[in-house]
């Protein structure tokens, strides 16, 4: 819903915050690029069904914000994280790079590759995502799958109540792809102007 920008535009839904949760990495990766699947030069991928996400990080007026700093962080296809303190560490995919970075151009646009996210015990499969203006982080929040059954047992995504639907976006199968890909959609709104000095 992109109106005529001016004073009485209508104003985008924010996306809403939600904890960054104590799995942000404790050491970030050399390699913290938009592709989570490939670390380096490394000829083994990452384990799991590939996933492009990508969306725009716009203000509440629709305009586009650029050089907006997004990132991801995951579990594994094991469940576990790239964290000192996650339950199931022996079992970390060395291959999956588990967090990545996008710088956004003119049009506030950003991309990842990386997998679906996978459920583990206690959490409904989801993606962190974090969005910083120079030095100030301005949003953090997750991303969830739609018609993921276990969205309705995770108490994080249930504390979200009807705006649960500006967080959850469909993991669809990419046209074309011969591997199973699929490709998910998540625009994130904040609550600042785009000309905002970090």
């Amino acid at each position: 819903m992109l109106t005529t920008p001016g004073l009485f535009a209508e104003q985008l839904s924010l996306t809403p915050a939600q904890t960054e949760g104590p799995f942000y990495p404790d050491k970030l990766p050399l390699d913290t690029d938009n592709d989570l699947i490939v670390i380096n030069d490394k000829l083994t991928p990452a384990v799991g069904t590939i996933a492009y996400v990508s969306g725009r990080v716009l203000d509440a007026s629709g305009n586009p914000v650029r050089n907006a700093v997004v990132e991801i962080w995951q579990a594994d296809n094991n469940g576990a994280y790239l964290h000192s303190g996650s339950g199931n560490a022996e079992k970390r995919d060395s291959n999956f790079q588990g967090f990545g970075r996008f710088l956004t151009g003119s049009k506030g646009e950003y991309l990842f590759r990386t997998i679906r996210p996978v459920p583990y015990p206690g959490r409904t499969p989801h993606i962190h995502f974090a969005v910083n203006r120079g030095s100030k982080r301005v949003l953090t929040t997750q991303l969830y799958m739609k018609d993921e059954p276990l969205n309705a047992k995770d108490g994080i995504y249930r504390g979200l109540g009807a705006s649960s639907s500006l967080v959850t976006s469909d993991f669809a199968p990419l046209a074309d792809s011969k591997v199973g890909e699929l490709s998910a959609t998540f625009d994130l709104v904040l609550g600042m102007t785009p000309n905002e000095d970090a």
